[in-house]
């Protein structure tokens, strides 16, 4: 069947199966979602049927944060890489459909969001560029599934910065028409999508807070030689004193008072920041604990600074919603707390919402309403000229 046809046949349908697939910037694995979707748009109805997260190895781990670095990420590495990936998405898609006792055969459609090696925000007129690997031409193969991938190129070329792409699913999971909710990301970078009352396309926000994960995971991982590579339940954190001196340094940092629209990554917060961050540590004689616990409440006061210059001068916050893996984090959990000015803090599961599926999800809603043609980025969060359908479909077999 043709691609036109294969796409008629998924719109036609009053209910999806939809597996949606991301690896994070942590990089420490695939997310696998399996959902069920009716309709499309803002009002869709999503249901996750199986999740399933496919670690990386130590070694691909490392290969793979070799490419997000200019030293070290040479194109015949990246290349290579691109396929390999390929295979493990792939692998992920059938794995997640075994799990929910329904074969890869029973799957509409597959949307990928790859891995994420560079981006380049635009700036001063320059157009921004992004790179995500996985290949989908091997998705689509592997699996027989019509597949959609390469979502963030599209908004970009609209002027857009290529991210925050979740809001679109923020709306859909979170939306509420009485209450204004903040829904924060915590994963290795952090993202606030702002949700007014009663959110439309038009009036939701979004964009990146700095680091959540990145730079705390680094940090454990040299202060524990290798033995953590993150701080389970916070414990590292919890043991330690945040360093005053040494977060005001780390809130220096531009991104931080940088006004939105506004994306990040490793090209900011990655090796480079953790070298700098761990030679200040030693200049003040910090040890394990004490560095975890400001690494972390760096990233909770990233989150409150943010919302005090950018989202509460706009109008009141009724609800946090914290999700990723930082959400598992105790420590940083109730720091986010102590300095978000008295607001209820509630995690995704509070709502009903797997927490660890949740980015998975969103790339299965951004597949679903591709293929039904409708536009995905919130110009309010990525700053694009206007709403684009985003994706490239590969046809299935």
């Amino acid at each position: 069947m043709s691609l036109a046809g294969q796409l008629q046949l998924v719109a036609a349908k009053e209910t999806r199966r939809v597996i949606g697939l991301m690896s994070g910037t942590s990089v420490d694995g695939i997310d696998a979602a399996l959902v069920e979707i009716s309709g499309g748009g803002p009002s869709a109805r999503v249901r996750l049927l199986a999740f399933e997260n496919v670690p990386f190895s130590t070694d691909l781990r490392e290969r793979i944060l070799a490419l997000c670095s200019p030293e070290t990420g040479t194109v015949d590495k990246v290349c290579a890489m691109n396929a390999e990936l390929g295979e493990l998405f792939a692998q992920a898609a059938m794995r997640v459909a075994e799990r929910a006792g329904l074969g890869i055969a029973a799957v509409d459609l597959i949307g990928s969001h790859g891995q994420t090696v560079w981006h380049i925000p635009p700036a001063s007129g320059v157009p921004g560029a992004t790179l995500q690997i996985g290949e989908p031409a091997v998705i689509a193969e592997r699996t027989g599934v019509l597949t959609v991938a390469d979502f963030r190129v599209r908004d970009m070329a609209a002027g857009g910065m290529g991210a925050p792409l979740v809001p679109y699913a923020d709306i859909v999971l979170f939306g509420h028409p009485a209450r204004a909710r903040a829904v924060q990301n915590l994963g290795g970078i952090g993202n606030v999508t702002v949700l007014p009352a009663a959110p439309t396309m038009e009036t939701v926000y979004a964009f990146d807070t700095g680091p959540a994960n990145m730079v705390i995971d680094a940090v454990v991982e040299i202060v524990t030689r290798g033995r953590q590579t993150y701080d389970r339940d916070g414990v590292l954190a919890g043991q330690g004193r945040v360093h005053a001196d040494l977060l005001r340094e780390l809130m220096a940092h531009p991104f931080i008072a940088q006004p939105p629209p506004k994306a990040t990554g490793r090209e900011e917060f990655g090796a480079h920041f953790t070298r700098r961050v761990l030679s200040r540590a030693r200049d003040l004689q910090l040890d394990g604990a004490d560095l975890v616990a400001t690494a972390t409440a760096f990233t909770a006061e990233s989150i409150a600074e943010n919302y005090r210059r950018f989202v509460l001068p706009r109008h009141p916050i009724d609800e946090v919603i914290v999700g990723g893996g930082g959400s598992y984090n105790p420590t940083l959990v109730r720091m986010i707390r102590e300095r978000v000015g008295g607001i209820p803090v509630m995690t995704c599961e509070d709502l009903g919402v797997n927490s660890d599926a949740k980015e998975a999800i969103a790339f299965a809603l951004l597949a679903n309403d591709a293929a039904l043609g409708l536009p995905t980025n919130v110009p309010g969060a990525t700053g694009a000229r206007r709403p684009v359908v985003m994706g490239k479909f590969l046809p299935g077999r």
